[in-house]
Formats: C-alpha cells, sequence, structure tokens
C-alpha cells in the first residue's frame, strides 16, 4: 500500500511539472521577442582646425585726440558755425567773437608804430648831421651822444610797437576759432551773445568738445603674469617703443556675437601699478563708419601662442560627471566607451578639445541622452562640423 501512495506522488508531480516548464519557456522566447532595438545616435568624427590661444579683457574705448575749445581772447559771442554733433574737419570755422574792439585795437596799435618809425627816422637824420659837425667846436661830445641815444630809443620804440601789432593781429585772429583737429563736435556750450572769458588761465569760458573719429584708440588693463606672457610671445620680433608687443588683437561690442573688429596693440604703460597689480595697454582701431565711440566698452581678444592644430566637437556632445567631461566614442563593434576629456575655448560655435580624443574617434552628437557606457547603438555618421578655413582665435 505505501509503494502505490508513492508512485501517485511521482505521478502528479510530473504532471503538474509539465505545464510549469512550457509556461516558462514561453515567457522567455518573449521576452526575446520584445527585447529593444539599440538606440539610434548620430556620430562623427572631430573637427580639425588650426586655433590660437587667447586671452579676453574688458575695457573702454577713447579718442585719439580730443581737444577742449576756449577762446584765447574775451568777448561777446557772434557767430556759431556748426550743428550741434556734426562732423568738422580741421581748420573748420566754429565760433566767432565780435571783432569790432580788436579791430579798433588794431588800427590804434599801426598808428602808433607809424609814430614811432616817424621819431626814429628824425632821430637817424638828427644824428647824421651832428656826426659831420666837427666835434668840439661845432657840437659837443655830450650832444653827439644825446642825439644816439635818442637814435636807440626810437628804434627801440619801433620795435616794440611792432610787437604790439603783431600782438594786436594775433588777437583779431583769435576771434575766429577754427577746429584744431578733424573728429565729431559736442554741443555748444555757450549762445551768442554770452561773454566769453579768454586767455590761459584756469577760468577760461568752455565753448565745446572735439573727438577723433577714425582711427579711435581701445584702453584696457591686463595682469602681471599676463603682461610676461605676452613678452615672451612677442621677443621673437624686434625691439620698439612698446618692447615689440604689436600683438593683433579682435574685438567686439556689448552687442555683437563676433570678435568682428580686427587691430592691433601700439602702446603699453611703463609701469605696473602697484595697488591693483596690473598695466596699462591700449590698441589702435579703424573706425570709417564712426560706430566706435569714445566712453563705449568693448571686450578685446589678445593672442597669446601661435596657431596650433586642435580637435572640436559640440557642445552638445559633452556630458559631465561630477566634475569630469567626458564624450561617447563608438567603437567598431558600436559600442559606446566614455572618454574622459579636457576642454579648451569655444571657436566657431564648437569647443576645443585639448586632451583625452583622438582624431580617429567617432563621437556621439546627437542623441546623447539614450546612450549608457558598454550599451551596444546604431550609429549613422555624420559631418557635424564644417570644414576648417584657415586660422581662428579662441578664448580661455
Amino acid at each position: 500500500m505505501p509503494s502505490y501512495r508513492f508512485r501517485f506522488v511521482l505521478l502528479s508531480a510530473a504532471l503538474l511539472a509539465a505545464p510549469l516548464a512550457g509556461c516558462g519557456e514561453d515567457k522567455v522566447a518573449g521576452a526575446a521577442a520584445t527585447a529593444p532595438p539599440p538606440p539610434k545616435v548620430t556620430v562623427a568624427k572631430p573637427t580639425q582646425k588650426l586655433v590660437s590661444d587667447y586671452d579676453e579683457y574688458v575695457g573702454r574705448f577713447v579718442a585719439y585726440d580730443f581737444v577742449e575749445v576756449r577762446a584765447r581772447v574775451s568777448g561777446y559771442l557772434d557767430k556759431i558755425h556748426f550743428t550741434d554733433g556734426q562732423l568738422v574737419r580741421e581748420g573748420d570755422d566754429l565760433f566767432t567773437i565780435d571783432r569790432r574792439p580788436f579791430e579798433a585795437s588794431l588800427d590804434e596799435v599801426k598808428a602808433a608804430v607809424e609814430q614811432a618809425k616817424a621819431n626814429l627816422a628824425f632821430a637817424e637824420a638828427d644824428l647824421v648831421r651832428g656826426s659831420n659837425l666837427v666835434p668840439g667846436t661845432s657840437i659837443t661830445q655830450q650832444t653827439l651822444d644825446q642825439r644816439t641815444q635818442a637814435k636807440r630809443v626810437a628804434a627801440a620804440s619801433v620795435t616794440a610797437q611792432e610787437a604790439a601789432l603783431r600782438q594786436a593781429e594775433l588777437d583779431l585772429q583769435f576771434t575766429e576759432l577754427k577746429s584744431p583737429i578733424s573728429g565729431r563736435i559736442g554741443d555748444r556750450r555757450v549762445s551768442i551773445g554770452n561773454l566769453v572769458t579768454g586767455g590761459t588761465a584756469g577760468n577760461t569760458t568752455l565753448l565745446a568738445t572735439v573727438a577723433s573719429v577714425d582711427p579711435i584708440r581701445f584702453e584696457f588693463t591686463m595682469d602681471e603674469a599676463s603682461y610676461l606672457r605676452y613678452l615672451g610671445v612677442a621677443s621673437a620680433q624686434s625691439s620698439s617703443a612698446n618692447r615689440g608687443m604689436s600683438l593683433p588683437v579682435r574685438l567686439k561690442l556689448i552687442d555683437e556675437e563676433t570678435f568682428a573688429h580686427e587691430g592691433r596693440i601700439d602702446f603699453v604703460d611703463n609701469a605696473i601699478d602697484r595697488s591693483s597689480g596690473t598695466i596699462r595697454g591700449r590698441a589702435e582701431f579703424k573706425n570709417p563708419d564712426g560706430k566706435l565711440t569714445p566712453g563705449m566698452f568693448g571686450r578685446i581678444q589678445i593672442t597669446t601662442m601661435p596657431p596650433a592644430t586642435a580637435l572640436l566637437v559640440p557642445d552638445s556632445a559633452i556630458a559631465t560627471e561630477q566634475a569630469r567631461k567626458f564624450v561617447y566614442a563608438i567603437s567598431a563593434d558600436d559600442v559606446a566607451t566614455q572618454k574622459y576629456v579636457e576642454l579648451g575655448p569655444v571657436v566657431d560655435g564648437l569647443r576645443v578639445i585639448t586632451a583625452g580624443l583622438d582624431v580617429n574617434d567617432s563621437v556621439v552628437v546627437n542623441g546623447i541622452m539614450r546612450v549608457r557606457p558598454g550599451i551596444k547603438v546604431a550609429p549613422e555618421q555624420e559631418t557635424a562640423t564644417k570644414e576648417a578655413d584657415g586660422t581662428v582665435v579662441g578664448t580661455n
């Protein structure tokens, strides 16, 4: 009896195990049938370009020449010959001070010159007559000495009056104020009919200002370490007033996306500021359209080393793992692998990779969020960037 019970239990277990085994096999087959395909990603080779490293600084534009127009003589303002804010050329009339008092003074001085010349002529003739007489008999030596002195006094008076004539002519000329430089004039500070105080003292009347337009200068400050680095770059150049630092620079305004303005450093100061540890530099730019205005802010780029070939990828291809940056490189069997990289500047919208990447690597540039290390992907090759078109510069 027990043996039959044992056979029945074994038979029941076998019958129950058969459907369970069949169910497991169906589940495995279904899972294999529904496995997701490899994610599609876009890959591309890094772009090679000739890149120069550079630094950036913020500074202001200053006029090449800036002049305050002030009168040299005092008088009432009679005429204004310009429109506020217009461009003027060197020598153009700007203001006229009432000329009549100075014309009268000039006529008076001219008359004084003629009188002094008449006195000199009489003294010379009187001396000649006395010289023809016999000293001691017809004329005394004292009288002859007096006539000689009178002639010298008359000659000195002529010289003094001629100097006064030149001064009067200058004063009359100074009533016409002309532009000393070419540039853009500001607004008038004094209206017609007002008394203008002239001269060389500090209380003279400011009439207007004129700032040159083209070229224009850009002033900025650099730290001591950067200054020494630039000297190293410029060491191969010939010495000059700016210690060979005639480095090329590029500039952009606050509303511009690219550094489109090209110029060159033309001056570096002769001392480093002790309080800030910086030194002042200056670059010169052409400004034919007058857009660059004194006092305007800008950002300047200075090349710090000769151009060198670099690898560039889009910023979208770069991922972050804590403090480290990496890209996904696709192997020959389409497996994604992390490659940790070091980043450089952005050049023409692409990121320079300074280390960690090879020129033959295929980098994921689109679909990076679907990639995980070690998984297989379905890559689609694409030219991610345009070809190199010459030397470009970037920023630290």
